[in-house]
């Protein structure tokens, strides 16, 4: 783990080196040096729980002792980092994977001095790793076309149409993109003060920025597409009846599942903690072991909190959407390596505002005092406002987490695959 006591499992740096130097010596011309291996998958192929240019420190090593260039790979698609690792004398060339998936025309970009219109790589690894895990093509969850841009190529729409989406999140967002790129007029209404929908409580943590990076994103393209964005704005029967659009595409999302434990009157979603809506207090119970309430414990605990995580199956991330393998286990580690404590095949049954009852599979109880509980049980399709009115419109479409819960690629694709046929 990150700042961990390396444990001697296999060739160290100073074997390393010692190879480096044989093949320098025997002809090679550059060194790609990276650590890992996959029997630790997530050094090898780092999640967004590693730092960016994680392989930086041994790369300068390599750098101090040859003489043929050194090239650094692990999270180095932000250009100012990768610059000033190569005037810092840390390496020499910056290699791309991964974010190329997401935008091949990085390079370009940043030589054309338009950094903001770089397409943000999240490391989740769901559309690139986790695919090929999978034995399915290689794509990008942000990038639907990757892979398949002869098929999968924007050309313009035969009619050009009046398009409202509703909702800002990356649902709304990307049928919104894609859409304007296809030549129709495109208003979005989002009920927030910004566009990102999830991703904005969801990138909070340090480690989950490039969710932020994402949305702001989207907020430059659909400025450049010319989108009509009206936020801070309910939408209503009477809104999509005045509006009269030719399609209607409801990108409504989901909220959190809440619910009440007790007489306790600290209980809180998960998103109000990350909005900092609620002050958990110095010790807390998260509710669910999903990969909101590991990450959010994650969170906590990096702040000094003493985090409980109490899940009623068997084992943690279980439920919801299936992980790329790396970002799954290194998940799981972090929430040992954190000291969280971890509770399965168990539930709270019972609470005040200073005492939590749990309950084992066996129906045994225990008290738990803590100064909140936060509830990361899932989240709930937002489908009424569809419900009301998709039969007095001549063109809708239910797209993303409001269809159906599941992940940024599941909401980024849908969304593709829906607008694109519009």
């Amino acid at each position: 783990m990150p700042g961990e006591e390396f444990q001697e499992q296999g060739r160290d740096i100073e074997e390393g080196i010692e190879a480096a130097k044989i093949l320098e010596e025997a002809g090679y011309d550059a060194f790609n040096g990276d650590v890992g291996s996959y029997d630790s998958w997530y050094w090898a192929h780092p999640p967004m729980y590693q730092e960016k240019g994680l392989y930086l420190p041994y790369n300068k090593i390599l750098k101090t002792i040859l003489k043929v260039p050194v090239i650094t790979a692990g999270r180095l698609d932000n250009p100012d980092l990768a610059s000033k690792a190569i005037r810092e004398g840390k390496t020499d060339m910056i290699a791309l994977g991964r974010p190329l998936l997401a935008d091949a025309d990085i390079p370009n970009k940043i030589k054309a001095g338009k950094i903001e219109k770089i397409r943000p790589c999240l490391s989740c690894q769901e559309g690139c790793m986790g695919r090929l895990a999978s034995f399915a093509t290689i794509s990008c969850a942000v990038n639907p076309a990757c892979g398949r841009e002869k098929d999968y190529a924007l050309g313009k729409a035969d009619q050009s149409k009046k398009v409202l989406v509703i909702g800002g999140g990356p649902a709304g967002c990307e049928a919104a993109r894609v859409a304007a790129i296809r030549g129709h007029h495109v208003t979005l209404f989002d009920k927030n003060n910004r566009l990102g929908g999830n991703l904005i409580p969801g990138g909070i943590p340090d480690f989950k920025e490039d969710d932020h990076l994402l949305a702001t994103w989207y907020e430059g393209e659909l400025k450049d597409l010319k989108v009509d964005v009206q936020l801070n704005t309910e939408v209503n029967r009477t809104t999509v009846n005045e509006y009269a659009a030719d399609v209607v595409i409801f990108a409504t999302g989901s909220s959190p599942k809440t619910f009440s434990i007790g007489t306790s009157t600290k209980v809180y979603s998960a998103e109000e903690v990350l909005l900092g809506k609620k002050d958990p207090g110095a010790s807390t119970v998260i509710v669910g072991g999903g990969l909101v309430g590991c990450e959010t414990a994650l969170w906590l605990a990096d702040q000094g909190k003493k985090v409980t995580l109490v899940e009623m199956q068997e084992d943690i991330l279980t439920v919801g959407g299936p992980l790329c393998h790396a970002n799954e286990d290194m998940l799981r580690d972090l929430v040992a390596y954190k000291d969280i404590h971890l509770l399965t095949n168990a539930k709270i049954v019972d609470a005040n505002d200073q005492e939590f009852v749990l309950q084992n599979k066996d129906g045994e109880e225990t008290i738990l005092n803590a100064d909140s509980a936060i509830l990361a049980v899932g989240y709930t399709p937002q489908q009424s406002l569809y419900e009301d009115i998709q039969n007095e419109v001549s063109e809708s479409y239910l797209i993303g987490d409001a269809k159906q819960v599941q992940n940024i690629m599941y909401a980024v694709w849908d969304a593709y695959e829906v607008t694109r046929n519009i």
